[in-house]
């Protein structure tokens, strides 16, 4: 049968999707009228989701809540956590939930054609039957709950999405972003937070959070997505008869309402916490924000995205220049938002103060009227059309399968248009013509249009204010102090009984019936043989050259690997900011922003980083990297060369200015990045104590590292000379002949183009006679604790095994998957109220537990003490075994993009890793017994005995804790 003659459908549309090498439809449900669209195509990486259109009318995080909730058990899949099930025991490629400001999605993909109808089957019947009408206790833990075990004890607030949403509020970036994007469009769903404002999520009541699923989870309602291999009239007949069919039509409002232009610009002011021990100088956000037209306009959605580009990402871009040129902010961006029905475009100086607000603004309109009057300059649209258009002709998103996000992007059309989800993902076209439009006016009047003509706009400053945090959890003290004054011993009893009949809740196992409906695999399903590595070794006129022969569509990805082995401790940082350097500082023939537009439209992009390989035969050697990267079409291989030996060889690090530009730009970007992954900041820390290489790795990217950049920026004038004479020092160091290993991914064709012009390169590299001293780092046990003004901490426990004589076994990856969604999970996240927790066991010996926006502190390390505990005494049986198993291979069987590949491969030809060892790992894993699990509480009990700790949190709870730690400080100063 052809899916046109299916009788439950009605085909909207057939096209071919030549850019996406598929063929695709728009259908719709006859009778329920859900909408549907197919990409039918030979990836074998299939993908599926179910999305609503879900407007919030208020700020309880109500869609927030319910994307978690609809996951906890359903009328086929009748326990408490289905997803979980599913993340232990499934092959996905990829499974979430995603809630947005207009739109939920469930989006699952898979290789594996029984394992991808097994998620589609739990996923759907999640939505469409979830056990939140028969179980209270789903909303109040993932939600909101009062808290009370004892009449004595304060009573409190807890939630899975009351305490993310807690760590969320606390980062000034998402402050910005929340701000600029509710104040652009207040009397439309996007005026409220759709994940939940702390504050406000305690109003939201079961009744209404039960109503808001009855409202909008209705196939009338639906989005379904159907990507990849398989047979789509087999599919479509499952869902129609499973699911759809089961449904009548409902008519439903989810329309996402226009908002109404400004008459005049609003002028907003916000505050955010910092630390007591932080400066407010130096630390405000000024933000210049306009909305722009329509999503459904083709040519503006890629246009802006250029123009984002020209104004203000590329270094020396115009108004990014003017701005930092006098004084406005110390990191400087744009961003252009267009996942929305009306999209915004944001300028924002960061590091800026209250008092530049005025000449902020002022900046920013006299240079859009001289852009608009004198002309953008070509080059710099030129070099943004050619960056994104070669990530849309490569469609590499790292991990993430890439008819995923085919998918999610065709809602930024189809969610406002049902008959257009092919809009923006079809984007050849589009590309060509704005490169005719390139050579008009028509980016001016772009400008002039939705920047400098438009009133609908926001200035909002976003200011810091000393102990923010610690005044409105004081607040939120005494408001429930006060409320639970207010009630009577038998409401409050109602509350203790309450909190008691959640835990029991929580701890309650599910039914061996019902655990048995989950659909599993089965061993057999699994695939035995390890994937093999690609490396070729050759020689190239004397250069030795990693070769790794894979079809990459005329691509080539070049490496230029430098050891760093000679490179002394003391040097160790000035790695990292020559990273930051290379190929944005003037050079012999360009200056820095014609040099990164010069890049841009020649290659995929020119980037540097250090890189550290342990050596998997004996863990206390590594070698540490400085790695060049470059990727480019075949035809552009010569240019390509051209430009590193230019970055190379001819940076001049000497502008005193740009170089500390360069400095406070990445230390503002630190700031932000730490706050928002402190979970990483913590585990890396709390790994160098006991870790030489993890102490190198600290230096080169962690506190240390940012301790450095905060020393540097504040006495730059004392620093400066010899900041530039170590530049040049390492560049001296590190560019030469002896240290290079060249790495290539790409066809023999490509390599042939490569061999051409790398003894050109080779020529140029240094061969003075260079004095060198062993990179000694010290190591030592602090157990630290970094201040901050976030609610919710960020706790993490580390240790070694391999110090205590334990050797790495496969089965180690099988116990991680076990602690991350079953110890670890239920009693940190379930019952502790965080909102993720993860686990790591290296190769190396390294090991830590880490929390994610954790409310709690000392509960948490309780919870890793008695980790050993519970992997002594774990059973299961066969089924429970093999569904650990199945999740651990799928962290393993991950499909690889070329780029991936060849990376793969790099990777363990340097850390001597052979395709026996891999074979072994496998081996080991999948042969897993429970007698095994067991054994390795000897390598929790070790890595725990090393007593490592590092915590990032709130600045009060530190505090409130800090015997536990030798030393405490605030994270920024």
């Amino acid at each position: 049968m052809k899916i046109e003659e299916m009788s439950a459908y009605e085909v909207v549309e057939t096209r071919e999707v030549s850019d996406l090498k598929s063929q695709g439809y728009i259908i719709q449900h006859k009778k329920t009228k859900a909408k549907i669209m197919l990409l039918s195509n030979e990836d074998d990486n299939k993908v599926f989701y179910v999305g609503f259109r879900t407007p919030p009318s208020d700020s309880t995080g109500v869609a927030h809540i319910l994307e978690h909730s609809v996951l906890c058990g359903s009328k086929d899949f009748p326990v408490k956590d289905p997803f979980v099930e599913l993340a232990k025991g499934s092959l996905n490629t990829f499974l979430n939930a995603m809630t947005y400001p207009d739109k939920t999605v469930y989006p699952v993909a898979s290789c594996n054609e029984k394992d991808f109808k097994n998620l589609m089957h739990v996923y759907l019947d999640a939505v469409f039957y979830p056990n939140i009408y028969r179980e209270s206790n789903i909303f109040l833990q993932e939600g909101w709950h009062y808290e009370l075990e004892h009449k004595e004890e304060p009573l409190a607030i807890n939630g899975v999405v009351y305490n993310e949403m807690k760590g969320a509020f606390s980062a000034p970036d998402d402050v910005l972003d929340r701000e600029v994007f509710n104040s652009l469009f207040p009397d439309t769903p996007y005026g409220f937070e759709s994940g939940g404002d702390p504050k406000v999520i305690p109003e939201l009541t079961y009744e209404d959070f039960l109503a808001f699923h009855g409202s909008y989870y209705h196939p009338s309602n639906s989005y379904i997505y159907l990507y990849g291999n398989m047979d789509m009239v087999e599919r479509l007949t499952w869902l129609d008869e499973q699911y759809l069919s089961k449904f009548e039509f409902l008519s439903i409002d989810s329309e996402i309402k226009k908002q109404t232009a400004f008459k005049e610009p609003k002028m907003i002011r916000k505050e955010y916490s910092i630390t007591e021990g932080e400066k407010e100088e130096d630390n405000t956000y000024l933000s210049y924000n306009t909305a722009v037209g329509d999503s459904l306009d083709k040519e503006l959605y890629i246009a802006y995205q250029i123009l984002d580009y020209a104004l203000c990402s590329a270094p020396g871009a115009p108004i990014k220049q003017a701005l930092l040129e006098k004084g406005i902010g110390k990191d400087i961006y744009s961003v252009y938002e267009n996942g929305i029905s009306q999209p915004y475009f944001s300028i924002v100086a960061k590091n800026a103060n209250e008092s530049d607000e005025s000449e902020f603004v002022n900046t920013i309109e006299t240079v859009l009227k001289e852009l608009v009057a004198n002309g953008i300059q070509k080059k710099a649209l030129k070099a943004g059309l050619n960056y994104f258009e070669f990530k849309y002709k490569e469609a590499d998103f790292g991990s993430y399968p890439k008819g995923l996000m085919y998918g999610l992007q065709a809602l930024d059309s189809w969610l406002y248009d049902e008959f257009k989800p092919f809009l923006h993902i079809e984007a050849n076209e589009t590309f060509g013509s704005l490169k005719q439009k390139i050579e008009t006016d028509y980016f001016e009047e772009l400008l002039k249009t939705y920047l400098l003509n438009n009133q609908h706009k926001a200035i909002i400053t976003v200011v810091p204010k000393k102990g923010l945090t610690a005044v409105m959890e004081k607040e939120l003290d005494e408001k429930l102090a006060t409320y639970k004054a207010s009630l009577t011993d038998v409401e409050l009893e109602k509350i203790i009984a309450a909190t008691n009949a959640l835990l029991a809740y929580q701890e309650e196992e599910d039914s061996q019936e019902n655990m048995e409906k989950i659909p599993l695999l089965q061993r057999e399903d699994l695939k035995k043989t390890a994937e093999p590595f690609i490396n070729e070794l050759r020689e190239i006129k004397d250069q030795k050259v990693l070769f790794h022969e894979i079809f990459t569509n005329g691509v080539s990805y070049l490496k230029l690997i430098f050891s760093t082995e000679k490179i002394s401790a003391e040097m160790l940082p000035y790695l990292s900011i020559l990273k930051l350097v290379l190929g944005y500082v003037d050079t012999k023939n360009y200056q820095y922003g014609d040099l990164f537009n010069e890049i841009n439209m020649i290659t995929g992009g020119i980037s540097s980083g250090s890189n550290l390989y342990i050596n998997s035969k004996n863990t206390l050697e590594y070698k540490t990297t400085f790695e060049v990267r470059v990727k480019a079409l075949y035809e552009n291989t010569k240019s390509a060369f051209e430009l590193l030996e230019e970055i190379l060889f001819s940076s001049d690090f000497k502008n005193e200015k740009r170089l500390l530009e360069i400095l406070e730009e990445q230390k503002s970007r630190m700031q932000a990045n730490m706050t928002s992954a402190s979970h990483t900041v913590a585990a890396l820390r709390a790994m160098s104590y006991l870790s030489e290489s993890a102490a190198i790795q600290e230096n080169l990217a962690g506190v240390s590292f940012y301790r450095f950049l905060e020393d540097l920026c504040e006495h730059f004038d004392d620093k400066k000379e010899e900041v530039i004479s170590r530049l040049s020092t390492v560049a001296g160091f590190i560019f030469r002949k002896e240290n290079l290993l060249v790495d290539y991914t790409g066809t023999q064709e490509g390599l042939d183009i490569v061999e051409q012009e790398l003894s050109g390169l080779c020529d140029k590299l240094y061969v003075n006679p260079i004095e060198t001293t062993a990179c000694i780092i010290s190591k030592n046990q602090k157990n630290e604790a970094f201040k901050t003004s976030a609610q919710v901490q960020y706790v993490c426990r580390a240790g070694n095994y391999r110090e205590k004589g334990l050797e790495y076994t496969g089965a180690l990856k099988v116990l991680k998957v076990i602690m991350g969604y079953e110890y670890l999970w239920m009693n940190v996240r379930v019952k502790g109220g965080a909102y993720g927790c993860m686990s790591s066991f290296g190769k190396t010996g390294e090991c830590y537990f880490v929390s994610y926006r954790d409310p709690n502190l000392t509960k948490t390390i309780e919870v890793y003490e008695q980790a050993a505990e519970f992997v002594r005494t774990f059973e299961a049986d066969e089924r429970t075994l093999t569904k650990y198993i199945i999740g651990a291979i799928s962290d393993l069987d991950v499909p690889l993009n070329p780029m991936a590949k060849g990376s793969r491969s790099l990777s363990a030809y340097l850390s001597n890793v052979t395709f026996a060892d891999e074979q072994r790992d496998r081996d080991e894993l999948l042969g897993v017994t429970e007698q095994e699990i067991n054994r390795l509480s000897e390598y929790v009990e070790a890595f725990i005995a090393s007593d490592c700790i590092c915590v990032v949190g709130n600045e009060d709870v530190i505090n409130t804790n800090s015997e536990l730690f030798e030393k405490t400080e605030n994270l920024f100063h």
